[in-house]
C-alpha cells in the first residue's frame, strides 16, 4: 500500500480534529479554562483585610469560597502585612519586585527571607508569618479556598469591621 494513501487519511482526521478544537475553543470551551494577558487583568482596591493601599486581581477561582483560585496583589513600596496565618496553605510566586517574607508571629528579622522576581514559596495553612516589600512588588497566590487572613495580634487588622 502506497505511503501517500495512508497519509492522506490521517492528515484529514488530524486536520478534522484541530478544527473541532479551534471552534470549540472560539466558543469558550472547554468549560473553566482561563485566558488573562496582562492589560486586560482587572485590579481593585484589596478587601478590608488587608492594609490600603494594594491593589488585587482574581485570576480564577473565588477566593471565597471553596476551590482552587489564583489571584494578584500589587504592593507599592514599603507595603506591610502584619503577622497572619491562613487555614489554607498558598504557594506564592514574585513576579515582580522583591517580597520579604517573616515566618514568624511577630516581627522578627532573623525570620526573614527576600523572594526576588521568579522567587516562590509554598506555604503550609496556619503557619505564622508576615509580608512586606520595600519596592513595588508584584506576587501571585495560588490556593485553595475559602482564602482567609486570621491576624495573630487582632488590633493588626485593618477591617475596623471585625470586633477588635
Amino acid at each position: 500500500m502506497n505511503a501517500r494513501r495512508l497519509f492522506r487519511p490521517a492528515l484529514a482526521a488530524a486536520v478534522s480534529a484541530l478544527m473541532t478544537v479551534a471552534v470549540a475553543f472560539a466558543a469558550g470551551v472547554p468549560g473553566d479554562m482561563t485566558m488573562v494577558n496582562p492589560g486586560s487583568i482587572k485590579w481593585g482596591d484589596v478587601p478590608p483585610s488587608l492594609p490600603k493601599g494594594a491593589k488585587l486581581a482574581v485570576l480564577s477561582g473565588d477566593p471565597g469560597k471553596e476551590g482552587p483560585f489564583v489571584l494578584r496583589l500589587k504592593m507599592p513600596a514599603n507595603y506591610r502585612v502584619a503577622p497572619h496565618t491562613h487555614t489554607q496553605g498558598e504557594n506564592i510566586t514574585v513576579l515582580s519586585g522583591a517580597l520579604i517574607l517573616g515566618i514568624s508571629d511577630k516581627i522578627d528579622k532573623s525570620s526573614e527571607h527576600t523572594l526576588q522576581a521568579g522567587g516562590f514559596h509554598s506555604l503550609p495553612g496556619k503557619t505564622p508569618h508576615y509580608a512586606q516589600s520595600k519596592v513595588p512588588t508584584v506576587i501571585q497566590i495560588n490556593g485553595n479556598g475559602p482564602f482567609d487572613i486570621n491576624y495573630i495580634n487582632p488590633a493588626d487588622n485593618p477591617d475596623k469591621a471585625v470586633k477588635q
